[in-house]
């Protein structure tokens, strides 16, 4: 199923708090106590009004005159993110795409610690990649009930994607976040975030087209 929650008319406003949190935690860098909320909309071309609105959801409230205290609104978004507590995930399927991914550093600021990746090729199996140990499919109910991990990283190719994500729910994998252009079939309980590359390529391509005007 699709994600659904009681948060889902929130959804673009969750999507830009990383945004704000990028920009925040530069002017942590930069020593800064305060910012205002036509600040923080003009170094994200948005309206101050949609700002007040976005941040009002994690419980933080801006003084007039004053702003918002940046340190307070940081610790607001995290927590409102639950980024301050690392979620362990799997990853499963360590071709290009998932290698990268094993590979990123920003997860770990954001709350999400990949613990272990799994493959079907030999070639792949008990080795590490970017610190991590590659497993075969097998061993995915076993690892996920020692480690109580509940998430999934699937990026295995397409024709695997429907029968991967079987497994993962059989081994108690409670949430998805599907990297493959299927569209999962999963049982209720089960929460899947898909991100669709070529869907994005497919809005980045129109909108060059516009720019050019073509």
């Amino acid at each position: 199923m699709e994600f659904e929650s009681p948060k889902m008319s929130r959804l673009p406003t969750i999507r830009r708090l990383p945004a704000y949190l990028r920009v925040l935690r530069q002017l942590q860098g930069e020593a800064w106590e305060h910012v205002s909320g036509t600040y923080l909309a003009e170094q994200l071309s948005l309206d101050p009004v949609q700002v007040r609105k976005d941040l009002t959801i994690t419980g933080i409230v801006g003084t007039p005159r004053v702003g918002f205290m940046v340190d307070d609104t940081v610790a607001a978004i995290e927590a409102f993110l639950g980024w301050q507590n690392a979620t362990e995930a799997f990853l499963v399927g360590v071709g290009n795409l998932g290698t990268a991914l094993l590979g990123y550093a920003g997860f770990e600021r954001h709350g999400l610690k990949i613990v272990a990746a799994f493959d079907a090729d030999p070639a792949k199996i008990d080795v590490e990649i970017h610190g991590k140990p590659v497993y075969p499919l097998e061993k995915i109910a076993d690892l996920a009930a020692r480690l109580r991990v509940r998430m999934g990283i699937l990026t295995v190719p397409e024709i695997a994607a429907q029968a991967v994500a079987d497994r993962l729910v059989v081994a108690g994998i409670t949430a998805i976040w599907n990297f493959t252009p299927v569209a999962l079939k999963t049982p209720g309980g089960v929460v899947v975030q898909n991100e669709d590359l070529s869907c994005g390529l497919a809005v980045l391509s129109a909108k060059l087209r516009n720019a050019d005007g073509s």
